[in-house]
């Protein structure tokens, strides 16, 4: 559950170019909830969910994820609860770096820091499987560079590495509005097959 109790955030706040982004929000969104937040720029769509995230801290407010008050986490810290896909392609990947570097990444992101992504052959296999699911032909392509692949590759590959460690909330952040209209329909029909196909980790 994802409950949000009197969320306010003023940027500039004094200021002439003071903003009042967020006020007063509350929110209670149940497991299994899909909600979709609409609203124009400057709205403060994004505003809430980068405080969702613990990317920005609330002015006034509080924050709880299945009963647990995260206001205080940073977003590292939330990471075993939150995935997010942003907007731009290459915002939640390391372009520079392997799918497998990638993948290893995202499998280890609520586990103890180490200097090691510890890629075994196990854990080498269950990228491939996982990545098939996708149906892109990634799972053949591990050694490639995720700079190198199309918006829509990056997008689904995103969306893949938000949810390995299965969060109990998952924000996507306008992550289709950069994409062609085919791609836009493969990485919405991803959101909504991914998150329910029963993946484990191994």
């Amino acid at each position: 559950m994802l409950e949000l109790k009197r969320i306010t955030k003023v940027f500039n706040e004094g200021t002439a170019d003071e903003k009042i982004a967020l006020r007063g929000i509350d929110l209670t969104l149940a497991p299994g909830d899909f909600v979709t937040v609409i609203g124009s720029n400057g709205a403060g769509k994004s505003t809430l969910m980068n405080i969702i995230s613990g990317r920005l801290s609330p002015d006034t407010g509080e924050v709880w994820i299945n009963g647990c008050d995260v206001t205080a986490l940073k977003e590292h810290a939330r990471a075993r609860y939150i995935g997010r896909v942003f907007q731009d392609p290459m915002a939640g990947t390391a372009p520079h770096m392997t799918i497998e570097e990638n993948l290893a990444l995202a499998y280890n992101r609520t586990k103890r820091r180490t200097l090691s992504l510890g890629v075994t052959k196990q854990k080498r296999e269950w990228f491939r499987e996982t990545l098939r699911t996708l149906h892109l032909g990634l799972e053949d392509r591990l050694a490639a560079k995720v700079g190198l692949l199309s918006g829509g590759e990056r997008q689904a590959l995103s969306l893949l590495m938000a949810t390995f460690t299965k969060p109990d909330v998952l924000l996507l952040d306008e992550h289709t509005a950069a994409l062609d209209p085919a791609r836009a329909e493969l990485v919405t029909d991803t959101s909504v097959d991914y998150p329910k196909l029963d993946i484990r980790l191994p």
